[in-house]
């Protein structure tokens, strides 16, 4: 069912300007309010079900501002737009938001309790090239998956830099996704056409897939998600479908069809799951959110192209929290886009 002048003189003078010049500048970067009554389906007879929260892109429209001293340098040496470029993936871990940005050739982090915002490089402040993966960890720490180095490397809580893991060669890990209870690392090796499970030394425990279009056989597998029974769900790219699996990588069920029709599939991305089980795919070529329900009925579809709230542009990766808070990677759009569920189990 479908839901609707001298040194001393020079240096106290210069910085009494650029006080007067920060206080006269600070307030100038006012970004307009979200707006609050944004629903989906927006019927007056229909319950709504999703809410827009807000959208970002800097770091200021988080609550996170540039200090004193920070704010001095820029005025004098000139400030470089902190902002996000290419958006692919995004997760929250404790209110922690990191943001896979090829664009910006790192993952950008964003902490709003503490203030705080960091572009996070590979080892040694070396660039991430294509981060195109995330996932969090069982301790605060961020799995991201870098396509071209073919490398799967990991943030720990508060590190300025990203470290390699030592796993088993592959040759496009894209999708990622962590299984506390096993304590294994899922990869998506997009092209080996597989899924491959890392146990926590590094060694490969198991793989399941390769190509084909028979139930299990992937086409270009890209993202996946584990959701809070254990399933993992693969966007089977190229054979335009979804496929689900239990923990162990055994075929369970699949739905999804190409076509350009509600519930087909075009360009499917990121995909995730909620608290009820429901099932949220992302399509780039339809500039949409498409809600399922776990037996892969269409429920709801949300948005169209354009860069108003609600609106995509070839969107990519998405997250859905403990709080139902479901974050979206927009990615033409050079934002994040945060809408919550607000209805019930169905």
């Amino acid at each position: 069912m479908m839901w609707r002048v001298s040194f001393v003189a020079a240096s106290r003078l210069l910085c009494l300007c650029v006080l007067g010049v920060l206080g006269a500048c600070a307030p100038v970067l006012v970004e307009p309010a979200d707006p609050v009554s944004l629903v989906w389906p927006d019927e007056i007879d229909v319950p709504p079900r999703i809410a827009f929260v807000k959208e970002f892109s800097r770091p200021n429209q988080l609550g996170i501002t540039r200090n004193f001293f920070q704010r001095i340098g820029d005025l004098i040496l000139g400030a470089s737009e902190v902002r996000l470029i290419r958006p692919m993936a995004v997760v929250a871990v404790k209110g922690v938001v990191y943001v896979a940005d090829p664009g910006a050739k790192g993952v950008h982090r964003f902490d709003p309790t503490k203030g705080r915002y960091d572009l996070i490089a590979g080892p040694a402040g070396t660039e991430l090239p294509s981060p195109v993966g995330l996932a969090q960890g069982e301790a605060g720490e961020v799995y991201v998956t870098d396509s071209q180095l073919a490398q799967v490397l990991v943030i720990r809580p508060g590190a300025k830099t990203a470290a390699p893991l030592a796993l088993a060669s592959m040759m496009q890990p894209t999708g990622v996704a962590f299984d506390p209870e096993a304590g294994r690392l899922l990869v998506v090796d997009t092209g080996a056409h597989r899924v491959n499970l890392f146990n926590r030394d590094g060694t490969l425990h198991s793989s399941f897939g390769g190509r084909g279009t028979g139930n299990g056989a992937f086409n270009y597998p890209t993202l996946l998600w584990r959701d809070n029974r254990g399933r993992l769900y693969v966007t089977d790219s190229l054979n335009f479908r979804i496929q689900v699996f239990d923990a162990a990588g055994t075929f369970m069920k699949k739905f999804g069809q190409l076509g350009d029709g509600p519930g087909d599939n075009s360009r499917q991305k990121g995909i995730a799951t909620d608290s009820w089980g429901h099932v949220y795919v992302v399509d780039a070529l339809f500039n949409a959110l498409q809600i399922f329900d776990g037996g892969g009925q269409l429920l709801l579809s949300v948005g169209t192209i354009g860069s108003g709230p609600g609106e995509f542009w070839l969107p990519a990766g998405i997250f859905i929290g403990d709080d139902n808070l479901i974050y979206i990677a927009d990615s033409y759009n050079r934002r994040v886009q945060i809408l919550r569920y607000i209805g019930g189990p169905t």
